[in-house]
């Protein structure tokens, strides 16, 4: 893995160079091992958080553990064209627009003690921004190479704070094409139902059902990229023990056994549906 700066990133993309890299400041990774028509992310993946925040926070790591996706990431590791964050949304959300990135209470309590310095902010927008830099020119190559492009866009959801039964995953559609693409989102339900899980965990999948698929990463591809498809897929925590902070790596290896042929599958009938 090399670290490069995001204009060396967006440079190798768009001359179609393979290379692995993390970004030289340190917020983000990608991973191009070859050029195909499908995209993995894992944008809250990442549980860093800038020292300098560390005082001003009243939320403790743990609390910024619980409300990240940890293991996402390493349920699509296996594919060619991986993009990841490594900062916590605590510090800036990935999964939300500039403007709100950045939060000033957080599941019903103040984040800070005291509001951030436009210093504070203006650091972290930058990673923002330059993440989705990088975001535009990736799927811009893709559309340019393949004509058209999927994007597993990989979270995870805290079940144990819900007061029913809900689905081990569940795919979020509000914001794309349910028209043109609804097969292709039932057929992602329907793999994902059948994975099969350790520890007697039952694999259920739902559309809509927790989530509706709002988040930033989604929508910015979407309003910017015609021919993209983006799958909002949420993975109950039943890979770790949520409340004790314990991560189940039997669970996290079945997925990632599973998607890395189901995945790979469903992205190739994509494209083969909707090339030009």
């Amino acid at each position: 893995m090399e670290k490069l700066s995001i204009a060396e990133i967006i440079e190798k993309i768009q001359k179609e160079e393979i290379f692995e890299a993390v970004s030289s400041d340190y917020s983000f990774t990608i991973k191009i091992e070859e050029y195909v028509p499908y995209v993995c992310g894992a944008v809250h993946d990442g549980h860093q958080f800038r020292k300098e925040l560390w005082e001003n926070c009243i939320h403790t790591e743990y609390e910024r553990w619980y409300e990240e996706d940890p293991e996402t990431k390493a349920m699509v590791q296996s594919h060619p064209i991986v993009i990841a964050g490594m900062d916590s949304r605590f510090e800036y959300d990935l999964n939300r627009a500039p403007e709100t990135a950045i939060y000033t209470d957080a599941w019903g309590k103040q984040l800070w003690y005291k509001p951030l310095s436009e210093e504070m902010t203006a650091k972290s927008l930058t990673k923002h921004a330059n993440f989705y830099k990088v975001v535009h020119a990736l799927i811009s190559k893709i559309e340019e190479k393949f004509s058209s492009c999927i994007v597993y866009d990989m979270h995870s959801y805290n079940w144990q704070r819900w007061d029913r039964e809900v689905p081990t995953w569940n795919l979020g559609t509000a914001n794309v094409d349910n028209t043109r693409f609804g097969n292709e989102i039932e057929s992602w339900r329907s793999v994902l139902e059948k994975i099969p899980l350790p520890n007697n965990i039952k694999s259920t999948s739902k559309i809509n059902d927790t989530f509706q698929g709002n988040g930033y990463f989604l929508k910015y591809i979407t309003e910017n990229f015609n021919n993209t498809l983006v799958l909002a897929t949420e993975i109950a925590k039943v890979y770790c023990d949520e409340l004790a902070q314990i991560t189940y790596p039997e669970v996290v290896n079945a997925v990632e056994a599973y998607l890395k042929k189901e995945l790979k599958l469903h992205a190739e009938s994509f494209y083969e549906t909707h090339k030009k």
